[in-house]
């Protein structure tokens, strides 16, 4: 199992030509769930997220929207702010790529990697894809479109412009895939990279020069610095660059989590970058599938687009939460349908965590006697088992176990039957339902936060660590509330 005394995890800087949806939720949530488990442990954990704010594909959206490019990135970042807010993501730092704080470091890590030698300047001939901000190699085009932006006129682009030599670095990006299995992750994404590296690497074109949304090129400022490459340095510019306090203290980062459209860029130019400038180099890069909608992806022009916060508003946060995590295996393809969000709710939710909650309380609250007793439901429950599996970033299947045992005390309430005991027996067992649920509120708190939050206010108990998962700790006074969850008809 993984330990570690500090941990450092960031979302990808999400890009503000349009505002979030629930893909961006997915990976906000899945960090969050991380960074909570991790203080869970007494770990000294640093979340970081924010926006990614420069391009062409900004520039446009703002000249569509009738805004200056300044006042729609403005607004754009603002949602996605308010959006974690809601989501109740608990990020400790919110970068923004138009900050100057990461503009100073931009410069700094350039000037660095071109001290290296692996800058030099040139001319670049291809076909460049708005949509995705970068050129496109013949192998990536298909039928003369980019393939995740089929509606975009691709433009053959001959201009001059820097170059990094990131050829220089494929043995050694080979070599660290080798010797750090878990850099790429999940394992199944790995040899997608791994065989595109292979195939070989050619020099990546790091400037433009007829734009005017970005950071000045150091080198030459009649150059703007390509978004890729300035983008992925906030990782390092939010802990103040090298030099900074944070970094010396939280870098390297112990997980960067993504979608799986810009993993080339975190696990191939971030890693060689990072090379190229004598930095130590993440230790994982975890990237997760895509959302789809009634078996479409999501898009504007279908009027598929799922907001999350809309989504909250309807249902509750700690649904939502639930529902991406829950309903297909963490780091695969996703689909939502409201049919299933619904079942989720009604099934899991209400039928199993709410139903359980309500029972153990309106029990504990009519019984006048002793509640103490022995310990009879730790063996349903394997902390280092959920442990480790969060650890190896298999959230589904770490919330799996949380509700195994969550379905194990349902099942010790229905063999037991409370209702037709009396005195020492039913204080026996009102004490293993307090506890267990205690317990619970515990394990899913990284999960459902305002769930168990609840939860421990019903019980008339403080929120608790690992450290609080024993049983034989119950001291609180029950004062039951209304149900968790209500069930949608």
């Amino acid at each position: 199992m993984i330990k570690f005394a500090k941990f450092y995890i960031t979302t990808p800087i999400f890009y503000v030509n349009a505002e979030p949806h629930i893909g961006h939720a997915y990976t906000a949530i899945a960090t969050d769930i991380l960074a909570r488990w991790h203080r869970l442990k007494g770990e000294d954990v640093l979340f970081v997220t924010g926006t990614d704010e420069h391009g062409e594909k900004i520039e446009k959206a703002a000249e569509a929207a009738s805004k200056t490019t300044k006042e729609f990135v403005d607004e754009v970042s603002a949602t996605f702010k308010n959006a974690w807010k809601k989501l109740n993501i608990s990020n400790d730092d919110f970068i923004r790529t138009t900050e100057e704080r990461h503009k100073k470091i931009v410069k700094e890590i350039i000037e660095k990697v071109n001290g290296n030698g692996d800058i030099y300047k040139g001319f670049y001939e291809g076909y460049y894809c708005t949509g995705c901000e970068s050129f496109k190699t013949e192998t990536e085009i298909v039928d003369g479109k980019c393939p995740d932006h089929p509606n975009l006129k691709l433009k053959l682009l001959k201009e001059e412009t820097y170059f990094f030599r990131l050829s220089k670095y494929q043995d050694q990006l080979l070599e660290l895939y080798k010797k750090n299995p878990d850099f790429l992750s999940p394992k199944f994404r790995a040899p997608e990279i791994i065989n595109r590296v292979k195939e070989g690497l050619k020099d990546l074109s790091i400037t433009r020069q007829k734009l005017e949304w970005g950071i000045p090129f150091p080198l030459d400022e009649s150059h703007v610095t390509y978004v890729w490459v300035e983008a992925l340095i906030n990782y390092i510019s939010v802990l103040g660059g090298p030099n900074g306090k944070l970094f010396k203290k939280f870098w390297p980062a112990d997980v960067h989590l993504v979608g799986k459209e810009i993993n080339w860029f975190h696990s191939v130019i971030w890693p060689a970058q990072l090379m190229s400038a004598g930095l130590e180099l993440p230790k994982t890069v975890f990237s997760h599938g895509w959302w789809t909608v009634e078996g479409q992806k999501m898009s504007k022009s279908l009027g598929n687009v799922i907001d999350p916060v809309k989504l909250a508003e309807k249902y509750s946060v700690d649904a939502v939460r639930y529902f991406l995590i829950r309903e297909t295996p963490f780091g695969e393809d996703g689909e939502y349908s409201e049919k299933k969000f619904i079942e989720r709710i009604n099934g899991e939710l209400v039928a199993d965590l709410g139903n359980l909650v309500y029972r153990v309380l309106s029990l504990a609250e009519k019984f006048d006697g002793k509640i103490e007793g022995k310990p009879e439901l730790e063996s349903k429950l394997d902390v280092k088992k959920i442990d480790k599996l969060i650890s190896e970033i298999k959230l589904t299947d770490a919330l799996l176990e949380i509700w195994s045992f969550i379905r194990a005390t349902n099942k010790y309430v229905n063999e037991n039957e409370p209702w037709k005991l009396k005195g020492k027996e039913l204080g026996n067992v009102i004490y293993n339902l307090l506890e267990t649920t205690r317990v619970i509120a515990i394990l899913i708190s990284s999960y459902l936060p305002e769930t168990a939050e609840r939860i421990s206010q019903q019980l008339g108990t403080k929120p608790g660590t690992l450290k609080d998962v024993k049983f034989g700790k119950f001291a609180g006074k029950v004062k039951k509330g209304k149900y968790l969850f209500t069930k949608i008809e």
